[in-house]
């Protein structure tokens, strides 16, 4: 774990740049960490991550799959929102915990 500046705020990061407190997060931090991915967020963007943070505070697991019958997106627009990595940059994005079903 180690601190990071997000959106002028230290924050505790993994390794891997995940937040390590859901309830540090904001859209401010949100637009920052997607910024560096190279992501502009847009309202659909913050559908799934408030849908991403709903299920982890829920305690439930996150998959591709789940996020498509979600009725938010279907897997191939995730892909468009989130390319190169969907689940584990929208998660990164959303400020919780990596989904152990992402490499």
């Amino acid at each position: 774990m180690s601190l990071k500046t997000i959106a002028g705020v230290e924050l505790n990061v993994s390794e891997e740049g995940y937040l390590e407190d859901m309830t540090q997060w904001n859209e401010e931090v949100a637009k920052e960490i997607a910024s560096e991915i190279g992501i502009e967020l847009t309202p659909k963007h913050f559908e799934v991550i408030n849908y991403l943070r709903e299920k982890t505070a829920a305690k439930e697991a996150l998959t591709i799959r789940n996020v498509g019958k979600s009725g938010i997106v279907t897997i191939k627009e995730l892909y468009v929102l989130f390319p190169k990595g969907p689940l584990k940059f929208s998660s990164k994005i959303a400020g919780i915990p990596k989904p152990t079903s992402c490499i």
